[in-house]
């Protein structure tokens, strides 16, 4: 009787915790996952080894909450991370690589500004890769239920490292969103993607430069990168350009912007067959880019606008463009102003994709929308005016 009783209450904690997807008591989630890798095929001894000592990491959950940084208007924010000592160690070690970049140049068509710009902006070429345990973060982020849909296959993934001895669940350490190595790569991008450059037998992205850059190139492949064509360039209007034109949801072959009359800054504009869109990323009055479908797959890298904005224009400077054109942008607003924005569009009825005090894609899209309306200029660059208009 005791056997049965026993049995029943297992297998009733076992339902519970598999039906836990996130939230609830921590301990109850961790032996959910521990349940589900079982199921999975995965051995017990592994299981316990990977599971045994996590823990939830608070500091995780506050930096998730604590990204302003990507409320900094463009040109502020490339200067801030685009410094001349980025500029000096991107040219030094795209030498000291370069039969590594030319592999995978040569191999996978991802141009090697590109991995040299993310791999500044990263982790400064490998010097800072993040002190949070890899697999707390990752735990503690399918616990949360922001995302939990984006981080309980990455624990998943991490376990699968841990069996091919390639991360330590007590000592593998990388930024608070799970992501590791000079590149920051996610366990699942790292198992389905990774890259063993130097031939060593393992993919370690914390030490091996070579499997960082390959695994990266080969990640940004999978998505779509098409090899060979841009990304990026800078270009000028014509003074008569109807702004609302602009923004990555229109897209025309290069050879019509060109019949627009749009030039290249610094030089004649190439692959005239393929399709690309006109950023502006603070308005008409800023610096002004040409950008084409490479460019739409860095954000699956990252999905701030600024930021692979700022990462696809340092790649471009790494391969030897001169530095944009600043303009005379009309000043932004601040994160207040732009919460009390974002309240005004969505009570117009558009989806801004939360109060937050981002300039995201949505809340470009909504402001342009409005810009039209109003029969401003349609750049999509929120100003004091547009905030007092509307």
């Amino acid at each position: 009787m005791r056997l049965i009783s026993a049995t029943l209450l297992t297998l009733a904690l076992t339902t519970a915790a598999h039906a836990q997807q996130c939230g609830g008591s921590f301990s109850a989630f961790v032996d959910g996952l521990r349940q589900e890798a079982l199921r999975n095929g995965h051995s017990a001894q592994s299981v316990n080894a990977f599971f045994n000592g996590v823990s939830q990491d608070q500091a995780t959950l506050n930096a998730d909450r604590r990204q302003g940084i990507f409320a900094t208007p463009f040109v502020e924010f490339s200067r801030r991370l685009i410094s001349q000592h980025r500029i000096n160690n991107g040219r030094t070690n795209a030498e000291r690589y370069r039969s590594v970049f030319d592999r995978m140049e040569r191999e996978l068509g991802v141009s090697r500004g590109v991995l040299l710009a993310f791999w500044a902006f990263e982790t400064d070429f490998g010097a800072f890769q993040g002190d949070y345990n890899t697999v707390n973060s990752l735990v503690t982020l399918a616990h949360d239920c922001r995302r939990p849909e984006l981080f309980r296959p990455q624990v998943f993934a991490a376990l699968d490292l841990f069996e091919s001895g390639d991360l330590d669940p007590r000592n593998t350490t990388g930024a608070w969103a799970g992501e590791i190595g000079m590149v920051q790569m996610l366990p699942e991008d790292i198992r389905d993607r990774g890259i063993d450059g130097d031939g060593d037998g393992h993919v370690d992205l914390q030490n091996s430069a070579p499997d960082a850059l390959m695994s990266g190139a080969n990640m940004l492949r999978s998505l779509g990168w098409q090899a060979n064509q841009p990304w990026l360039v800078e270009i000028e209007v014509p003074s008569n350009f109807d702004w609302s034109q602009s923004g990555l949801e229109t897209t025309r072959r290069v050879s019509q912007w060109q019949q627009m009359g749009i030039r290249g800054r610094n030089g004649a504009l190439t692959n005239t067959g393929l399709q690309a869109s006109i950023v502006a990323p603070q308005g008409r009055n800023g610096p002004l880019f040409m950008a084409y479908p490479n460019y739409s797959v860095l954000f699956e890298w990252n999905q701030s606008f600024v930021y692979v904005t700022t990462a696809a224009y340092f790649a471009t400077r790494l391969e030897g463009a001169p530095v944009y054109d600043a303009g005379n942008p009309d000043p932004g607003l601040d994160q207040n102003q732009m919460r009390q924005l974002q309240q005004r569009l969505t009570a117009l009825g558009h989806d801004v994709g939360g109060i937050d005090g981002i300039l995201g894609a949505r809340t470009r899209a909504a402001v342009q929308a409005e810009q039209q309306r109003l029969g401003m200029p349609a750049d999509a660059w929120p100003t004091t005016e547009l905030l007092r208009r509307l």
